[in-house]
Parts: C-alpha cells; structure tokens; sequence
C-alpha cells in the first residue's frame, strides 16, 4: 500500500503550505470567520484528495479490475460531497463562505499541481521491475 501512496506527501506539503499562506491573509482581511473558512476550504480538499488516494490504492491493491471504476465513482462522491457542503454553507449566511469558496478552487488547483510536480519529477518504471 506504501508504494501506492508515494503521491500524498508531496500533495499534503503543498495544503499545508497553502494553509500558511491563505489563513494569515483570510485573518488580516476578514478576521476569524475569514480564517475559518480558509481552513475550511483546505482541510476539505486534503480530506476529500487523501480518502479517495486512499480508496483508489486500497482498490489497486486488492482488485485492479475494479480500479477504473472505483476511481471514477471516488471523483463522483467527492465532488458531490465538496458541492453539497458548499450549498448547505451558503444557506447558512456566514461569513466565511467566500474564503471556503475561494480557497477549495485554490486547493484543487494547488493540489493538481503538486501532484503533476511529483509525477514529473518520480522515477516510474514503464515495466514492472
């Protein structure tokens, strides 16, 4: 399962530096519900990203025939989840909801990028060794 997971530091640096970046700033400009939903945001995409690198390597590892769909069907659920979230939060009329907004675009694409950096620069074999 670790060699299925090799991915997840490098994206779990990249949130954590977002985190020190974006709730200093979300802080400064709009105070705690700012900060809030900054976290918020963030601690969404590492949650969502990390179980479905999760569920995708379990699925690897136990039925590979299964991994196309497995995967497919994790996109699904967390992009629902992070939606639903999303919409229940807005019906709330709190203050914090334009830096959750802002911030699960920023993560997705912060994340993304890590992920595209780590793949670039891994050693992947085109055979099995």
């Amino acid at each position: 399962m670790k060699k299925r997971l090799q991915h997840l530091p490098a994206g779990l640096i990249a949130m954590a530096a977002l985190l020190v970046v974006a709730v200093p700033v979300a802080l400064w400009r709009d105070g705690a519900s700012g900060a809030a939903g900054a976290v918020a945001g963030i601690g969404l995409v590492t949650l969502s990203y990390t179980l479905s690198s999760l569920i995708i390597a379990w699925a690897d590892l136990k039925a590979r025939h299964l991994l196309m769909p497995v995967a497919m069907g994790t996109y699904v659920v967390k992009f629902t989840i992070i939606g639903v979230a999303m919409w229940f939060v807005s019906s709330a009329d709190w203050g914090g909801l334009p830096w959750m907004g802002a911030l699960v675009i920023a993560a997705v694409v912060v994340w993304m990028g890590a992920h595209a950096t780590w793949v670039w620069r891994a050693k992947i074999p085109y055979v099995e060794l």
